[in-house]
């Protein structure tokens, strides 16, 4: 277990099981909290935990006022008393099953979980967690039969991959808590079931997010406006984004002005880079900041982004990690077809 797990342990959990309401399936609300033993615990500990890794985080939000955002409400009452649990189960299933109105959402085992002693931020706080399980998987099981063995199967629950989750973590509450959330089921606009229209949260607006969008920034400017206004190459592209990506791992601080010089450098491209952050930034409807610290972990999962690859037909991949004037490019009039050049001193 994990060192930021050791500590943690279960207070309580309520299991119910949501249906699809398009399908007119129904939740089949349990009677009580679960006892489990301290191994099953354990093993819950691992199924519920392990997929967080303390790099990017959520706040409840609401268009009109926080306090409408219903999960955010009940979040607050279980909070203010743990016993309460399993009321706010219930309203928070209730909740899941009005939202689970797509055919596409499969039914699912529902838990609310009271977590003691969090470590989240080098603070220890309490928790709630909110997990959906949607997949089941088969298993195999061999027991023994007479002098011999015999084989059958059962379908359950893989601890290693939990499907949804939600760790509301006892901080930044006026700000709609410190919260993990993911969805390791559906992606990006799939998702919105999860974290939009049942929970209702968005980004923590910390360096981690906002290094994440400044990568995504850079990398959309290379790969799209650049060679729409300008006369550039895929060679062209890769080395702005080997600079890029060189100016993330080095500096400690992102700051616009200072990227735009050190690493675009042309004035007319400036000027470009300057309106495709006004476009880019009223199009995700957030304003992006001048200067920031830069987040090692956000740099190092978006490392990514900037690999610059120049792929030729079926054939072959250049990888261009460096000195830009040691790729030219050509065409071949008797051949019909294009070129690169490469130049080195020594062959590894």
């Amino acid at each position: 277990m994990d060192d930021f797990q050791k500590n943690t342990s279960i207070e309580s959990i309520v299991l119910h099981v949501v249906g699809n309401k398009a399908e007119e399936e129904n939740i089949k609300f349990s009677k009580a909290p679960l006892q489990t033993s301290e191994t099953i615990q354990e093993l819950l500990l691992q199924y519920f935990l392990a997929p967080f890794k303390k790099l990017e985080y959520y706040h409840f939000s609401h268009d009109n006022d926080l306090q409408f955002n219903e999960v955010y409400h009940h979040a607050n009452e279980i909070f203010e008393n743990p016993d309460s649990i399993y009321d706010a189960s219930v309203k928070l299933a209730k909740r899941l099953y009005e939202k689970s109105d797509h055919p596409k959402i499969k039914p699912g085992e529902f838990y609310t979980v009271y977590f003691k002693n969090c470590l989240v931020e080098n603070k220890i706080v309490d928790a709630i967690g909110l997990f959906k399980s949607e997949s089941k998987e088969t298993f195999l099981t061999v027991y023994p039969s007479g002098q011999s063995f015999e084989i059958d199967h059962e379908d359950g629950i893989n601890i290693n991959k939990l499907d949804k989750g939600c760790i509301i973590y006892n901080l930044e509450q006026e700000n709609g808590y410190l919260l993990e959330v993911i969805d390791n089921l559906n992606k990006n606009s799939d998702a919105h079931y999860w974290f939009d229209e049942f929970l209702g949260v968005e980004n923590r607006k910390d360096e981690y997010f906002q290094t994440r969008q400044a990568i995504q920034m850079c990398k959309n400017f290379v790969a799209q406006k650049l060679p729409e206004e300008f006369e550039t190459d895929k060679a062209d592209q890769a080395a702005l984004l080997n600079k890029s990506a060189q100016y993330f791992k080095e500096k400690e601080n992102f700051d616009f002005e200072e990227y735009s010089k050190e690493v675009i450098e042309q004035p007319e491209v400036i000027s470009s880079f300057n309106n495709f952050k006004e476009e880019y930034t009223k199009e995700i409807d957030d304003p992006f900041p001048e200067s920031f610290e830069i987040s090692e972990p956000a740099v190092k999962k978006q490392s990514k982004i900037f690999k610059s690859v120049i792929k030729l037909d079926k054939n072959f991949h250049i990888y261009i990690h460096g000195d830009r004037s040691k790729v030219q490019r050509g065409y071949d009039e008797e051949s019909g077809m294009h070129y690169y050049q490469l130049f080195y001193e020594k062959e590894h």
